[in-house]
C-alpha cells in the first residue's frame, strides 16, 4: 500500500512525472489508437482547451444560481443542436458528461412515462432494443431493474424492425435505434422505428452518440444518410456527443427529448433535505463547467462551414481506408457503414492472432467479436497513420495465413492480444 505523501513536490518534479506516465500510453497523437480520442482540427482543438481551462474552477451545478455565463452558453448549444437535428421549438434538452448519462436519462425518462400513463408496477418495464446497442443501455436497465430484450440484427447489420415489433407487450417502456451502432457503423431504419412506435405507443430513443454531430455534415457534402434524428416521427428522445465528432473538450454530451414534460421526466427534484429543494436536471450534481465553455467555443468556431470541411476529410479518409482494406487479399467489411466506423475481416484466418501482431507493432487493436474482425472508428488523427497501418495490416495477415499453412493455430483458435 503507498502512504499518503507527507510533502508536496516541485511543480518541475510533477511535470517530470507525467511525461513519464505519458510515455507508457499507446501512441494515440499519431493514430495508433482506433477509439476514444478525436480530433478536428489543431485549430479547434486551442480553441476549445483554451475556453475549457478559462472556465476550470467554474461548477455548472451553480448555473442558474452562480454562473448565468454557464447557463447561457448551454442554452445556446441545446437550441443549436436541437436546430442541427431538425428538431423544432417545443423540444429541450440537457448537457451531460457523456453518452451514457444521456441514455440513463432518457432511459428514466422513459419509464416515468410508461408508470404515469399505464401504472407501471415498480420492477416492471423493459427494452427492446438491437443487438448492437450500446451496453450503456444495460447500465440503465441493470440500475432501474428494467429487462433487456436484446434482437438479433438483420444481415447488414441493421436493427430488425419486425422482430423488434414482436417483442413489444404491454410493460415495454422504450424501443432504441442507433446512428451509428457502434460495432458495425450502420444507421438502424429509424423511420421505420418512428412508425412503429407512433403504432405501439412507445418511447423511441435514437442512439446518435456517435454519429449526431457527424451525420449531418456528411449529409450535406452529398452522402446518402438515412433519416435518424429528432425530425423523423414517433422519436421521443435522442442522445449525441459533442465529444466525439463534435471534437469538443470531454466531458460534453447532449440529450434531447420531444417536448418539454418528457424533459423534465428525466432529471431530480428533490425536497426532503434539511438544506431544502435540490433540483438537477441531470444525473450528477457538480460538472466541470468547462466542458461547457469547450464545447460552446468548439461548435463557434467551427460553424457549419468548419464542420463540413472536417466531414470531407473523414469520409475522403474512410474511402481511402476501405480500399485499402478490401485489397489485401480475403478482407471485406462485415458491413457497409453510413459514417466513419469501419468493422472487417478475413473470415478465413484467425483475426485474434492478427489482432495480436498489430499490438506487437504498436497498434492497439479494437475487435468485434460478432463475426470475429477488427474495428477502425476513425477521426483525423488517422490520416497520416494510413499508410502504415495498412502496411502492418497486410503483412500481420500474411503471417497469420503462413503460419496455418504451416499447421499452426485455425481460424477457430484465437490467441490473446
Amino acid at each position: 500500500m503507498m502512504p499518503f505523501p507527507s510533502q508536496g513536490m516541485r511543480q518541475d518534479e510533477i511535470e517530470h512525472a507525467l511525461d513519464a506516465f505519458a510515455d507508457k500510453d499507446k501512441d494515440w497523437k499519431n493514430g495508433r489508437v482506433p477509439m476514444y480520442v478525436f480530433r478536428g482540427n489543431a485549430d479547434a482543438y486551442h480553441v476549445g482547451r483554451n475556453a475549457f481551462f478559462r472556465y476550470f474552477s467554474e461548477n455548472a451545478l451553480g448555473a442558474n444560481r452562480a454562473f448565468t455565463s454557464i447557463k447561457t452558453m448551454q442554452e445556446d448549444i441545446i437550441h443549436k443542436c436541437i436546430h442541427l437535428l431538425n428538431g423544432n421549438a417545443a423540444m429541450h434538452g440537457s448537457m451531460t458528461s457523456g453518452g451514457t448519462e444521456s441514455i440513463f436519462l432518457a432511459t428514466r425518462a422513459a419509464r416515468a412515462e410508461k408508470r404515469l400513463k399505464h401504472a407501471l408496477a415498480k420492477g416492471a418495464g423493459n427494452i427492446v432494443l438491437p443487438e448492437t446497442a450500446h451496453p450503456a443501455f444495460a447500465k440503465a436497465a441493470q440500475s432501474m431493474d428494467l429487462e433487456e430484450r436484446r434482437i438479433p440484427v438483420l444481415e447488414n447489420g441493421r436493427a430488425d424492425v419486425m422482430s423488434m415489433s414482436m417483442a413489444i407487450d404491454d410493460e415495454t417502456i422504450m424501443m432504441v435505434g442507433s446512428a451509428p451502432c457502434f460495432p458495425y457503423g450502420v444507421i438502424d431504419p429509424i423511420e421505420e422505428l418512428g412508425a412503429l412506435a407512433l403504432s405501439k405507443n412507445i418511447w423511441l430513443h435514437v442512439d446518435a452518440c456517435v454519429g449526431g454531430y457527424l451525420a449531418p455534415f456528411v449529409r450535406d457534402i452529398g452522402y446518402a444518410i438515412p433519416k435518424f434524428d429528432l425530425g423523423v416521427p414517433g422519436v421521443a428522445s435522442l442522445s449525441a456527443d459533442l465529444h466525439k465528432y463534435g471534437f469538443c473538450p470531454k466531458p460534453a454530451s447532449t440529450v434531447f427529448f420531444s417536448d418539454e414534460k418528457r424533459h423534465a421526466m428525466a432529471g431530480f427534484d428533490l425536497d426532503v433535505w434539511p438544506s431544502g429543494r435540490f433540483i438537477t436536471p441531470t444525473l450528477v450534481g457538480t460538472r466541470p463547467a468547462g466542458g461547457i465553455a469547450g464545447a460552446w467555443a468548439t461548435l463557434h468556431f467551427l460553424g457549419a462551414q468548419g464542420y463540413r470541411k472536417i466531414a470531407e476529410k473523414i469520409m475522403t479518409m474512410r474511402n481511402e481506408y476501405i480500399a485499402g482494406i478490401q485489397a489485401i487479399p480475403g478482407y471485406r467489411l462485415i458491413a457497409d457503414p453510413d459514417l466513419a466506423i469501419l468493422a472487417f475481416h478475413n473470415p478465413d484466418i484467425d483475426m485474434a492472432q492478427v489482432a495480436a501482431l498489430m499490438l506487437e507493432s504498436g497498434w492497439l487493436p479494437n475487435m468485434t467479436q460478432k463475426p470475429m474482425g477488427l474495428h477502425l472508428m476513425l477521426s483525423l488523427l488517422h490520416d497520416a497513420a494510413r499508410t502504415q497501418y495498412l502496411s502492418d495490416l497486410s503483412r500481420s495477415s500474411e503471417t497469420v495465413r503462413h503460419r496455418m499453412a504451416m499447421g499452426g493455430r485455425g481460424p477457430r483458435e484465437s490467441a490473446k492480444y
